[in-house]
């Protein structure tokens, strides 16, 4: 190796501190959806916790299909004293009634995937906090109005497999094999475009964004500088985490309250018993809840931090930075 090959490569070796901080750049986005979904899954645990969300789609799901296909073959009614139940009605359908009750749960009101949506835009670099709000709120209304044309797709899947072969159960394969594709990736596949599509839109591939063009006087980041005290809080955090998580999945009464719950959603029944484990599994999960929801708390005000320019038009930590 001659010596000016040596010295081109020990130009291309990055340093440990370079390492870490491409680490950092790179690796907050996971981070963070990791984060978000913890909270969620924590969030929707107790059944309709998202209950307005799913009143308004199983109104509007209910209305739109009434429009489209015809008066009478969709009807809104309660599940769990809620109006999230909406039952599609065709003369082909399987049963005595010819109709197929369907739930609109807090995990199927697109609100997971607005909360997606939203932490990858949040999370994107060099983008001024006034974009990263009009986008949000143009993204969460495009998941809202796909999730909608999602239930609304449901009864034309059925009512078509139903009429060539009437009243069989498995007529019904074809709209939940729809349901679990989209619901296992095809929004994630749709999500992902819809950020690199916004990505492309504000510069990102030609780096045409400019940090110093932006005119925000506060803005929210990932901590760059870590103390030991910061470690030691974000250790309490997995440690009230892993707690909410003993408390409920260690609780047999409420895994077999659990349990029942889902079978009565499944089912789209509500009987006393129903009822009962509904009041098991919230009381149960009201003590995890407690426990994730501080240590997340913590755990966000750890990692995030609000910054103010100062009256030069700078941001302290970048001047920190440069000292």
């Amino acid at each position: 190796m001659t010596k000016s090959t040596a010295k081109l490569a020990a130009k291309q070796d990055l340093s440990w501190s370079e390492v870490l901080d491409l680490s950092k750049t790179y690796l907050k986005i996971p981070l963070a959806l990791l984060f978000v979904e913890a909270l969620y899954w924590f969030i929707t645990q107790p059944s309709n916790t998202l209950v307005p969300i799913q009143i308004t789609e199983a109104w509007v799901w209910s209305g739109i299909t009434n429009i489209i296909y015809g008066e009478g073959t969709a009807t809104l009614t309660t599940n769990n004293g809620w109006m999230t139940q909406v039952n599609l009605s065709n003369e082909n359908f399987p049963g005595v009634l010819d109709t197929v009750a369907l739930y609109v749960s807090d995990e199927c009101a697109g609100v997971h995937e607005m909360i997606f949506i939203s932490t990858l835009i949040i999370m994107t670099d060099g983008v001024s906090q006034k974009i990263k709000l009009r986008s949000i709120v143009v993204m969460c209304s495009i998941v809202y109005v796909l999730n909608i044309l999602r239930l609304v797709a449901f009864y034309p899947i059925a009512a078509d497999a139903c009429a060539i072969d009437p009243n069989n159960p498995a007529c019904l394969n074809a709209m939940w094999q729809f349901h679990e594709t989209v619901y296992t990736w095809g929004f994630l596949v749709v999500l992902v475009l819809m950020w690199l599509v916004w990505f492309w839109k504000v510069g990102g591939p030609s780096r045409a964004i400019k940090l110093s063009g932006n005119n925000d006087k506060y803005r929210v980041f990932v901590r760059k500088s870590w103390d030991k005290i910061n470690f030691a809080m974000l250790g309490f955090v997995l440690i009230m985490l892993a707690s909410s998580a003993y408390s409920v999945t260690t609780n047999e009464q409420a895994m077999d309250a659990k349990e029942t719950l889902d079978f009565c959603s499944y089912s789209s029944i509500a009987t006393n018993e129903c009822m009962v484990a509904q009041n098991t599994w919230d009381n149960a999960i009201n003590t995890a809840w407690s426990l994730a929801g501080i240590g997340l708390l913590i755990g966000l005000f750890t990692v995030i931090k609000v910054e103010k320019r100062n009256n030069s038009g700078n941001w302290p930590s970048e001047i920190i930075e440069s000292e």
